[in-house]
């Protein structure tokens, strides 16, 4: 086993420890401190896989941006954030079940596939990617309309975010 693989097998335990606690803690803060720690576990396997401008792009995006829009949502809605009644469904074992059994059905489909061990072939060193994925970013006929429709939906949860806040005095 090389050190790159070890490295991501920490890193990618980390990251779903840390995927685990958003979902089962309390406490919503800390449910958004651990998401900044799965982000920043996703953007480590981006950079392993050198993939240099989507870790870049994962840390200041995701972790910089929208977890930290998300944080600040929470502080400015939040009243009164003490429990009142149960965290957890009656029905959570037929869902962890239910979890179990796509798992399991998804590693046979992945065991049985070829590319699950192909290596990707290497670029070409005159290939630019950074020109592409600009290109495609603002082009009308690639993802100029998802990459328009998340910057509004991020602003309207933003003012939606300061509106509910807001008191009257």
């Amino acid at each position: 086993m090389t050190i790159s693989q070890i490295i991501f097998l920490v890193v990618a335990g980390f990251t779903l420890a840390s995927a685990l606690m958003v979902v089962t803690t309390r406490n919503l803060i800390h449910a958004a401190l651990f998401l900044v720690a799965t982000l920043f576990g996703v953007a480590v396997v981006y950079a392993i896989l050198q993939a240099g401008f989507l870790a870049v792009v994962q840390v200041v995006i995701y972790i910089g941006a929208i977890a930290i829009l998300f944080i600040f949502a929470v502080m400015l809605t939040r009243r009164d954030m003490r429990d009142r009644g149960p965290q957890m469904n009656r029905m959570q074992w037929i869902g962890a079940l239910l979890a179990l059994l796509i798992f399991i059905g998804l590693s046979f489909l992945l065991s049985s596939w070829d590319g699950y061990s192909a290596v990707a072939q290497e670029m070409p060193a005159d290939f630019d990617t950074m020109g592409r994925l600009g290109e495609a970013l603002v082009s009308p006929d690639a993802y100029l309309l998802p990459f328009e429709v998340a910057s509004v939906l991020l602003l309207a949860a933003l003012v939606g975010a300061v509106y509910v806040a807001y008191t009257r005095r």
